[in-house]
């Protein structure tokens, strides 16, 4: 953390006196930020991102100071999470709908030109078109897959990002950022206090960040594997269960011509006795009138 220059704050004179409980001492008229605060509210604040990741929701990036965009785009990308780099469009929580349907019509340009119908335009329409979607895929291309609101928001510079924060506070969306000498930390819900002005100390804390989200999906994934031998198993004994059920009715229904066929033999037997001693008793009868 020394080496990433997470220490250095802001200005002594440009300080914000809310931030004095993260702050360890003055030097050269530069704040100088307590590490072991630090340290505490990092693992604190991975503690939540892993917690979001483990349970499937999504958290938005938001950083676009120059020294910040692309740090966060690439860190952002390998986890799969969303991210806005370029410019906070106005209105992207609290209007969530209508961001949603700009991102739809870049889908649809992208449709025209699968299917052909992009070339059958005139010239200047499809010139108009391609640099509208040029303009959508620059702003909103990284949230193209961002179906619902945020679960959490990942600012870096707060003071930057005041208006991506204001709509987090007012839709109840928890926030999470790094916060220099120089910020409030009042409207902020899990509070990072470093250098959010050095390059080093982004890389450093989008890597405990990320590394954080990372293993939370990876034992989202672990869970689903161990779930479905479960459910393949439960959904054999269903089956197995059905089969013997339907087979009863049918092996009953065969037994009973059995248990017919049986008793018909028997009743023959029976009868023929019956029948051939009436005959052995009137043959002797016969024999006695004719002596006499």
């Amino acid at each position: 953390m020394l080496d990433a220059g997470v220490h250095f704050g802001h200005l002594a004179r440009k300080w914000n006196p809310k931030m004095a409980p993260y702050i360890f001492d003055q030097k050269n008229g530069i704040h100088i930020i307590d590490l072991h605060k630090s340290i505490v509210k990092i693992d604190e604040a991975a503690n939540v991102l892993k917690q979001l990741a483990r349970s499937g929701r999504k958290i938005l990036f938001v950083a676009t100071k120059k020294q910040a965009k692309d740090i966060v785009a690439e860190k952002a990308a390998s986890v799969n999470m969303p991210y806005v780099t370029e410019r906070w469009p106005g209105g992207m929580l609290t209007n969530f709908p209508t961001i949603r349907k700009a991102v739809k019509k870049m889908n649809t340009i992208d449709k025209m030109i699968e299917d052909g119908t992009f070339d059958t335009l005139a010239k200047r329409e499809r010139l108009q078109i391609t640099r509208q979607r040029a303009k959508l895929e620059k702003n909103l291309g990284s949230i193209k897959d961002l179906s619902r609101l945020p679960s959490a928001l990942f600012v870096v510079d707060v003071q930057k990002e005041m208006n991506a924060v204001k709509e987090a506070n007012r839709l109840n969306i928890p926030v999470i950022a790094m916060v220099d000498t120089c910020c409030d930390p009042t409207p902020i819900d899990y509070v990072i206090p470093a250098n959010d002005d050095a390059a080093k100390s982004i890389a450093y804390i989008m890597d405990a960040v990320c590394g954080a989200i990372k293993e939370g999906l990876d034992e989202r994934k672990l869970e689903k594997e161990k779930e479905a031998p479960e459910q393949n198993e439960a959904a054999a004994s269903g089956k197995k269960l059905r089969s013997r059920k339907g087979n009863k009715p049918a092996e009953a229904a065969d037994a009973k011509p059995a248990e017919e066929v049986k008793a018909e033999p028997a009743a023959e037997a029976v009868a023929e006795p019956a029948s051939e001693t009436p005959a052995a008793e009137t043959v002797p009868a016969a024999e006695e009138a004719k002596a006499e």
